[in-house]
């Protein structure tokens, strides 16, 4: 869709004007909402981990805990069709699951703060922090299929700008908020104290209430039916239950497979000479194994007639079957390559950023005013610029730029390490950081939303967004242990060399694309 480069100044009174469109708002605040349980599961969760004495190699282990939002298109047709007893008849079906999963994000992080991980009882934490992400993830669902169907086209782009600027604030609240409260409250890197973070995470469950609020006060869209769903309440529920037995029998291996993962991480370490990528091999046979399992599980149910196959085929394959034939294979599979890479360097970077500043001697106020503050404002700026760079040179020329700076960026961590406690470099490294990470941002979205079939909006982004997380994240759970053996400056190398086969895959998909598509 080309922009309109000749706007009047009428069309500027009126895009001002509906900015203050109901709609909007609602998606600031729901942005809000959506933006507060992520960095209570990254880099808030990671600092008091680490002041309670966690080693980097477990705090960055629990990373892994987002992994709900790499796999929420499994679960998105349950959101997108099942009915909850009594609420989805006095709220609407979008409204009473965004009640319920703001109100398990509010239990989760309740339960986290339950838990001190001072007393090694991190299973406990780890539990809670995976509630927390698959509550957020299904949150996330929700949000993204409320906007779609709650107002006209129009009103779609200012309605993702006003999410993700809620987004943003959301993440405030949860990063440099949560730092400077459980400062003040007493808990220093110098002197544990658990009640300050107990009382900093009840609060942070508090402001869900926001979410909350904003959920009861909306009215529930109209909705039409779109490819993907599922066709009665009935199959819903059959749905619901294979989902749930399958999920068991992935947890349950996982589960049942960690003795056994143990002893071979170490026969496989000294055979390899090295414990780090022994326990990664492990680790990624762990999750092809139980991921099967599941698979399995959900065959054997369907061959028994619990669920037909053309309800499954409805709910997950079609919506991927139109992704390949809109683009054939070659390019589909190029784009879910580029999809899966471009956010890599970044990602893994920043699960062990907070670490790595702590570790650096940076106090939490410190790392709240220039990383958390300050940062939140260069990317917000970043956005903006990548967002007009998008609409003057093209989507993928900006996608190309962002992929450049995020790998240079990286580098310049490297000065950092070698520096020391250094304020001014801190915020030149911030800013350069963010500042790129903003703009890559706005062109990879815009990227994102373009691949997108309107009939399968809520299914296809959910996939796609997925993928862009999935392998990042999981790469990032051992970013500590990586750390641990090669120390940072060579860390953040590889983070920046990360970004070299993402160049390659945006200049292959654009000559794919051709000119035209790719302008």
């Amino acid at each position: 869709m080309a922009p309109n480069n000749h706007l009047t100044n009428s069309s500027w009174k009126q895009s001002l004007r509906a900015m203050a469109h109901p709609r909007v708002i609602t998606m600031l605040l729901l942005g809000v909402s959506a933006g507060i349980p992520l960095l209570l599961i990254f880099s808030s969760l990671s600092l008091w981990l680490r002041e309670a004495g966690v080693d980097r190699s477990a705090v960055t282990y629990f990373s892994w805990a987002a992994l709900g939002y790499s796999f929420k298109f499994v679960w998105a047709p349950l959101v997108n069709s099942l009915e909850i007893p009594y609420f989805t008849r006095k709220l609407g079906r979008r409204r009473s699951w965004l009640l319920l999963s703001q109100l398990m994000i509010m239990l989760a992080i309740s339960l986290m703060a339950l838990v001190d991980p001072a007393t090694d009882q991190l299973t406990a934490m780890a539990l809670a922090a995976v509630l927390l992400g698959f509550s957020a993830a299904t949150q996330d669902i929700v949000i993204d299929a409320y906007r779609i169907e709650s107002a006209d086209q129009q009103y779609q782009a200012l309605m993702s700008s006003g999410y993700i600027a809620g987004y943003r604030i959301g993440m405030l609240i949860a990063g440099a908020g949560a730092l400077y409260l459980a400062s003040f409250l007493g808990s220093t890197g110098d002197q544990y104290n658990y009640q300050a973070w107990q009382s900093t995470y009840l609060f942070m469950a508090l402001t869900m209430l926001a979410g909350v609020f904003t959920t009861l006060c909306i009215s529930e869209p109209n909705i039409e039916q779109r490819g993907g769903t599922l066709s009665s309440s009935d199959n819903s529920l059959r749905f619901f239950i294979l989902f749930t037995l399958a999920v068991v029998g992935f947890i349950g291996c996982y589960f049942f497979s960690a003795q056994l993962a143990m002893h071979t991480k170490e026969q496989l370490g000294q055979l390899l000479s090295n414990g780090y990528l022994a326990s990664t091999v492990v680790e990624l046979i762990r999750l092809i194994l139980a991921t099967t399992v599941a698979i399995f599980i959900a065959k054997l149910l369907i061959m028994i007639g619990m669920v037909e196959q053309r309800q499954v085929n409805q709910a997950y394959v079609t919506p991927v079957k139109e992704f390949f034939d809109r683009y054939g294979l070659s390019l589909a599979l190029t784009m879910l390559a580029l999809i899966g890479l471009y956010r890599v360097s970044d990602i893994v970077l920043g699960v062990i950023s907070n670490v790595f500043y702590q570790d650096l001697g940076f106090s939490k106020n410190t790392i709240a005013s220039v990383v958390k503050s300050f940062g939140l404002g260069m990317s917000i700026v970043g956005g903006f610029i990548g967002g007009i760079l998008a609409l003057r040179y093209g989507i993928m020329r900006i996608l190309f730029a962002g992929a450049v700076l995020s790998a240079l960026t990286n580098i310049l961590f490297i000065a950092l390490a070698k520096a020391g406690q250094d304020i001014g470099l801190l915020y030149w490294v911030i800013a350069a950081d963010n500042l790129s990470a903003g703009l890559a941002s706005a062109a990879f979205v815009a990227f994102l939303s373009s691949l997108t079939n309107i009939s399968f909006t809520a299914m296809q982004y959910a996939i796609f967004s997925s993928i862009m997380t999935l392998l990042p994240k999981v790469l990032g759970g051992y970013s500590g242990s990586i750390v641990e053996g090669i120390g940072y400056e060579s860390f953040f190398l590889i983070t920046a060399l990360m970004g070299l086969p993402v160049l390659f895959l945006i200049v292959w998909v654009n000559h794919l694309l051709g000119p035209k598509k790719a302008s």
